[in-house]
């Protein structure tokens, strides 16, 4: 297994992740080859905390143009992870 630093690669900040940390509902940026399986046990390692449901969406990539010149961005992995009602997550509650 990879280590969890591998799998869980950066939180995804936004105000719609934002309005759903209320609910005990976190986004991340994770490796593209990571299962949900993989992504529950590591954030629970990482975190310390209870992993209730997790769902990933593969994000497809987009074209992008610059004047005449043209090319498109990466692709990459969200994981959407709901939490057990008693935990949290204390790195986002400063942020919140």
């Amino acid at each position: 297994m990879k280590d969890p630093q591998d799998i869980i690669l950066r939180p995804i900040v936004s105000e719609k992740s934002y309005d759903r940390m209320s609910d005990r509902v976190y986004q991340f940026r994770v490796a593209v080859d990571a299962n949900k399986h993989q992504i529950k046990k590591a954030v629970e390692l990482l975190f310390k905390v209870r992993v209730n449901k997790v769902n990933t969406v593969n994000v497809h990539p987009k074209a992008k143009r610059r004047g005449v010149h043209r090319g498109h961005t990466s692709a990459w992995k969200k994981a959407v992870v709901r939490l057990n009602p008693a935990d949290s997550i204390d790195f986002f509650e400063g942020i919140a």
